[in-house]
């Protein structure tokens, strides 16, 4: 039975925190179903079964067998987590147990049987969706990414009535690209294989399936929504979706503010906030410590937490970390990615041992610790589609230092001469994205460090700005109506 008239949604995702992580969509998928629900939407969130989910989710109930999937058994579970988190899981051993990144091999390619996974998980996404599955129908799937692109050709080419569509694009670089051959596996209408469909330069497309058959398209910003709408930002949608601009709209995201919240965040090792700005120095001095950095109260920490990729304008940085040393800064770094930019910040903490400090991997305990005892974050990105570092560090009173350019100008306000009058300014934007303009943003960092009071002008600023999913979250629930 329906509780109250509520609106049911299934989200459609491949990872959520804090079950599975690979990036920022784990954190969207964890955090935006509580923020619906406790604005009165009755949320389901759709995962597929890989190791973590599986660990984290020990106990969960079986409530649809399956059968035979992909040569093994499989069923449906379902989860609530302690924060209310309401999980439907895919459990199919033969398609999720596998180790590792769950898009890329050890090769760090992409896994040669993509398309059936995911296929497969967009098709039971469809069958619950549409009640066929377990005693619960969807008003509206709302899907992300490439990985769910399927779920809304599927539900389209249903006889009867289906629930309505949301597709969210993350990043639009991430396009779900496979040979055309996989198509009759599909089990999707031949007419589909089209240029108005799921077709793709003679290829099929899990991203270009998601764009043509939702109802309403969403991306994670504003600005975002306009650059992909172009050539140069749409990555070869830039005509498509220009198309389908009067069902396009951006919405910012958010992040969980009880799991990122400087007063009472653990790794802190004394909570502050904005009316104690002092008490993060406690933090730095421990995190210098923790990362083997010379003990410097005075010198500006500056961190990165990030995949290092030329996308997030990381080699860039990668050459400006001399500067930021002679200037008498210091730089923790955790991410990894493109060996090349690994090797470069390794490289640097090598000619620095006492002033760099690189962790390649992702810790998220240290991430928090970065965000609680660093002066400012480098998000340099070429292209952004909202970011959510940038939205911790506001929360955490750590100057954003951002490419202006999607998300990220949405979301942080440049120090320039009218924003400092008028006494807004958030953050450091700089633009166009080269070695020249990150360089004058590091410097304009650095005297605005040497200026205390102005300083912490800025970062109290930052700090009062809501970056909840409370806004985002009534934004979804006025586009679910609506569409």
């Amino acid at each position: 039975m329906k509780k109250n008239n509520a609106q049911r949604i299934l989200m459609v995702t491949s990872e959520c925190f804090p079950l599975i992580k690979t990036g920022g969509l784990a954190d969207v998928a964890g955090a935006l179903p509580l923020a619906l629900k406790a604005a009165g939407a009755e949320t389901r969130v759709f995962l597929p079964g890989f190791p973590d989910v599986m660990k984290a989710t020990a106990g969960a109930k079986r409530i649809c067998k399956l059968g035979t999937i992909a040569g093994g058994p499989a069923q449906l579970l379902s989860y609530v987590s302690k924060a209310g988190l309401d999980v439907i899981i895919l459990d199919a051993p033969e398609l999720f147990d596998i180790s590792g990144n769950p898009y890329l091999d050890e090769k760090s390619q992409d896994r040669a049987d993509n398309h059936l996974r995911y296929a497969i998980f967009a098709r039971l996404a469809a069958d619950i969706a549409l009640g066929k599955l377990i005693d619960w129908q969807a008003d509206v799937v709302h899907c992300h990414d490439w990985q769910a692109g399927l779920t809304p050709a599927y539900l389209k080419a249903e006889t009867g009535t289906a629930p309505k569509t949301i597709f969210t694009i993350h990043n639009l670089a991430f396009q779900g690209l496979f040979p055309k051959d996989i198509f009759n596996g599909l089990g999707l209408p031949d007419c589909y294989f089209a240029a108005d469909g799921v077709e793709y330069w003679d290829q099929v497309s899990y991203m270009k399936s998601g764009i043509m058959f939702s109802d309403w398209i969403t991306t994670v910003s504003p600005t975002y929504a306009s650059e992909i709408q172009t050539d140069e930002g749409g990555m070869g949608f830039g005509g498509l979706l220009a198309s389908r601009g009067h069902t396009l709209s951006g919405i910012i995201n958010g992040i969980d503010t009880d799991i990122w919240n400087p007063e009472t965040d653990p790794v802190c090792v004394k909570g502050y906030s904005s009316k104690k700005l002092s008490d993060k120095a406690v933090t730095k001095k421990a995190l210098q410590q923790k990362q083997g950095l010379r003990a410097a109260p005075k010198a500006p920490v500056f961190c990165v937490i990030s995949r290092l990729t030329t996308q997030k304008g990381l080699d860039l940085l990668a050459g400006a970390v001399d500067h930021i040393v002679h200037l008498g800064g210091q730089l923790i770094v955790l991410g990894s990615g493109d060996k090349t930019i690994e090797d470069a910040f390794l490289a640097a903490a090598k000619r620095h041992p006492t002033e760099v400090s690189v962790t390649i991997g992702y810790d998220e305990q240290l991430a928090h610790m970065l965000q609680a005892g660093s002066d400012a974050n480098f998000i340099p990105s070429r292209f952004e589609p909202c970011g959510l570092t940038q939205l911790c560090a506001l929360r955490y009173g750590t100057l954003p230092i951002v490419g202006r350019v999607g998300g990220l100008s949405d979301t942080i306000i440049d120090t320039n001469a009218a924003a400092m009058q008028a006494g807004v300014a958030t953050g450091v934007q700089f633009f166009p994205i080269n070695q020249t303009t990150l360089a004058h943003a590091i410097d304009q960092t650095f005297d605005l460090y040497a200026a205390p009071r102005i300083w912490n002008k800025i970062i109290r600023n930052g700090m009062k700005q809501d970056v909840s999913w409370a806004a985002p979250a009534a934004e979804y629930l006025k586009l679910y109506k609506s569409v």
